[in-house]
């Protein structure tokens, strides 16, 4: 950037300035390149001479000049000028300007990019809204900003994965099935078999995919014993909310490299694995009918695992899938 190498220019010649004797021996600080408020000033302009007067007992303009007369000049450049009280301005020289249009034009979408990242895998993990209901505002202006995190990084030579951690364990998603069973009892006329939780998801979307639902296996599913209805209405909205919330992003073009399930960790045994390893190792204690994490120092925050009620918490999810 023409930014940096100003910067990196102007700390040489402060060296030079010094080894010549132009300037006082004193510690070099980071220099700054701004844009100037009135473009008549030039495109960049640096106030770094009036920070080290006071370093070099020397007037601003005084030390501009010493450093003027050191710098190396690049081809960006067609004028380097001292202003009052201390400022050095720059301006960019119009024909190498004309040149870059060719350079943006055959790099195309990669033009900027650097290689800072030099290939290293990061993971951006974004939105991640409860599959239990549409995408908000908020959930959107968060796809956004992650997104722009994800390209940027890519742009800085990073390899990066997008992800979307859907929580499809705990709670919600039980609150969730009943609901769409209520509403998928409710389009077939048997709602008084399967009223609507208290605390129900109320929006038109549940009595639309309980309509969907309906007209697609009938009243197949009005049969279920409990266990079963809980775990296929749990299956089935979570796939049209997954899918639904996919459109979304993708309307935004946000294509997510990975879904990642909270109950996978459970199904492919991950969970069990990392809570003996915790157990054997002696890190977990059972206190007020539930399990605990114990922290190492005395300072440290114990965290419940397992609930008293045999259901593991969202903390131990998280250990589950850092592991």
């Amino acid at each position: 950037m023409i930014t940096t190498d100003l910067a990196h220019r102007i700390t040489r010649a402060l060296q030079k300035a010094q080894k010549k004797g132009d300037l006082p021996p004193f510690d070099l600080p980071a220099v700054a390149i701004d844009r100037p408020k009135d473009p008549a000033h030039g495109d960049y302009a640096s106030a770094v001479a009036l920070g080290l007067a006071r370093y070099a007992r020397m007037a601003p303009v005084k030390i501009a000049e010493a450093i003027v007369r050191r710098m190396d000049r690049p081809p960006y450049l067609r004028d380097v000028s001292v202003a009052h009280p201390g400022f050095i301005n720059f301006r960019l020289d119009e024909g190498w300007l004309a040149q870059q249009v060719a350079r943006v034009l055959a790099a195309g979408d990669r033009f900027g990019h650097i290689s800072r990242g030099e290939g290293k895998r990061v993971q951006v993990e974004f939105i991640s809204a409860n599959p239990t209901g549409p995408l908000t505002f908020g959930s959107g202006r968060n796809a956004v900003l992650g997104d722009t995190l994800a390209s940027v990084l890519e742009a800085a030579g990073y390899e990066v994965e997008r992800e979307y951690y859907l929580n499809d364990v705990g709670n919600q998603m039980t609150l969730f099935a009943r609901s769409l069973q209520a509403r998928y009892a409710e389009a077939l006329g048997h709602a008084d078999r399967f009223p609507f939780p208290e605390d129900g998801y109320p929006g038109d979307y549940l009595r639309q995919m309980g309509r969907e639902l309906a007209d697609e296996v009938g009243e197949a599913y009005l049969h279920l014993n409990e266990a079963d209805a809980l775990e296929t209405f749990r299956r089935e909205g979570l796939k049209r909310m997954v899918a639904r919330i996919r459109a979304d992003a993708e309307a935004l073009n946000i294509h997510f490299d990975n879904w990642f399930s909270e109950q996978s960790l459970y199904d492919d045994g991950t969970y069990g694995l990392v809570f003996n390893r915790l157990s054997a190792a002696g890190y977990l204690q059972e206190k007020e009918g539930a399990i605990w994490f114990k922290g190492e120092k005395e300072d440290d925050k114990d965290n419940v695992v397992v609930r008293s009620d045999g259901r593991p918490t969202y903390f131990a999810s998280d250990i589950a899938y850092v592991y």
